[in-house]
């Protein structure tokens, strides 16, 4: 029998071979339904409405032109136009090797805003802010204020240069030294190990993050003091719940500030009156017309400005705690930094009044999510508590791995190697910028993982800028975000997960995108 011969396409009725007729699986096309004469009108009218009605979000991928065609059996040339023209609208974009993905909603009249598609991004625009070919067009759909979502979608949405602030060069995450402290550890583990630890963290880790906070930030703590949490976020959720038991509802935050913080905070009830951060940072004058009884700040890297608190302003902030007040300290990219010397944790000056935190999220990857907690006396109890009813407390491997990565040294020798990495590439950012857009203005570059940008022109909408951006397939963040009240529009720009020649490429995109 041979093999090789291909069988009829169809289905077989009494012998015979009847052909199946045409259609698609996607989206249940059949284009005997279209008019006659009109069947790319047809086909890009039915993305349209799929893409309106949620059944093609955004980020989804059409299939190929080719395989479409021979489903639907048309020309390749109907898919195509189908295409171009939902291109032209703004609807879907080219990605490359990516494909072809949705980028946008259409309009639709009878929409409302609690119809509008869950996990809204810049890309949300009810026209596209720009085409694959660089047109810009209008973008009223693009999310104004966005909720947690916002993030889960950013991350998905594919992008050829992805400038997502906060990331650090993950392709540098040392696996040779993880999987060399992973069978130290396993070696001599006892099998009561591998049960239900302490909510708080294990002693191992406990007592390696005091002795690093006291080499690299200052800080003298007990071990027993400290609380291991699922980062930064964890201990804002944390704190909120037992701020809240203690008669305090509202967190005042920098302005402009971190929108995820700031989004966690209100998550769980919080109030967050905004505090406005100029060159010297956080504006302590403003926090005591505010009557807010607590505050969170990042006094050695501010996010997203990059500015330092000011000596002035440290002594003020902490002469306010001292009257009752309370400090909630993200030690943010603290580690990071190039041409400035270290800054004192506040934590370090003030133990009474300070609730400090720190992750490894930016010194090896958010994926561990390994963060610490050193809290005042008064608190630890009932935020250990609050972490015991959140999870049971953090995976006891991984922290008995990290503990062995810093006790012997190999996570200060990995912060040095993607000191100088970031550093790179920090400057290839900076040089870039003046190159392509020499009328921004850069800020925080001292220190960090990404750069700010401002623009002078205050009828720019950065929201409009990153979704056309986008479309290019350069994946940034709009700088009012982090803004409750408005200010200079710009881009938050990481760096450091991208190579200078990526980099150099992304901010040419941004200054076509620009002209």
């Amino acid at each position: 029998m041979n093999r090789s011969n291909q069988a009829k396409i169809g289905r077989s009725i009494s012998g015979e071979t009847v052909p199946q007729p045409p259609g698609a699986d996607f989206l249940q096309l059949r284009p005997q339904d279209a008019p006659a004469g009109g069947l790319a009108d047809w086909l890009a009218e039915r993305f349209r409405a799929a893409i309106s009605d949620g059944r093609l979000p955004i980020g989804s991928r059409l299939p190929a032109t080719r395989v479409l065609a021979v489903e639907l059996q048309v020309s390749r040339g109907v898919v195509t136009e189908a295409y171009q023209r939902l291109t032209e609208d703004g609807h879907v974009a080219g990605r490359g090797r990516a494909g072809t993905v949705v980028v946008a909603a259409p309009i639709s009249t009878s929409r409302t805003d609690s119809d509008s598609t869950p996990g809204a991004t810049p890309a949300d625009s009810s026209t596209a802010s720009a085409t694959s070919r660089g047109r810009t067009r209008p973008t009223d759909g693009v999310v104004p204020e966005p909720g947690l979502e916002v993030f889960d979608a950013m991350r998905a949405l594919p992008a050829r240069i992805d400038l997502t602030p906060g990331v650090p060069d993950l392709a540098a995450f040392p696996r040779a030294a993880w999987l060399k402290a992973e069978r130290a550890v396993l070696t001599d583990l006892s099998a009561s190990a591998f049960g239900y630890g302490n909510p708080a963290g294990t002693r191992e880790l406990r007592l390696a993050v005091a002795n690093w906070i006291a080499r690299n930030r200052g800080i003298k703590a007990d071990p027993a003091d400290l609380i291991i949490v699922a980062g930064v976020s964890q201990a804002l959720s944390l704190v909120s719940q037992v701020l809240q038991n203690d008669g305090i509802h509202e967190i005042a935050v920098e302005d402009p500030g971190s929108l995820g913080s700031r989004l966690h905070l209100q998550a769980w009830g919080m109030r967050t009156p905004p505090l406005p951060v100029d060159s010297d940072g956080l504006r302590v004058d403003a926090l005591r017309e505010s009557g807010a009884r607590a505050v969170v700040v990042t006094p050695a890297h501010q996010f997203p400005t990059g500015v330092v608190l000011e000596g002035e302003r440290r002594r003020e902030l902490m002469q306010w705690a001292t009257e009752g007040g309370v400090i909630l300290e993200d030690d943010y990219d603290a580690e990071h930094r190039y041409d400035r010397p270290p800054v004192p944790a506040l934590r370090a000056m003030l133990t009474d009044r300070v609730i400090y935190a720190g992750s490894l999220s930016k010194i090896l990857a958010p994926a561990l999510r390994i963060g610490w907690m050193l809290p005042p006396a008064q608190y630890r109890e009932a935020l250990v508590g609050a972490k015991r009813l959140a999870d049971l407390g953090n995976a006891t491997l991984p922290q008995l791995v990290i503990a062995h990565l810093m006790e012997s040294g190999e996570l200060e020798r990995q912060l040095r190697f993607v000191r100088r990495r970031h550093r790179q590439r920090r400057d290839a950012m900076i040089d870039a910028i003046s190159n392509h857009i020499p009328g921004a203005t850069v800020h925080g570059a001292a220190a960090g993982l990404h750069l700010t940008i401002t623009f002078d022109d205050q009828q720019l909408d950065d929201r409009r800028l990153a979704s056309a951006t986008l479309d290019l397939g350069v994946k940034t963040e709009p700088l009012s975000w982090h803004y409750q009240e408005p200010r200079s529009p710009g881009l938050v720009l990481g760096y450091a997960a991208r190579t200078p020649t990526e980099i150099a490429e992304a901010i040419a995109t941004i200054a076509e995108v620009l002209r």
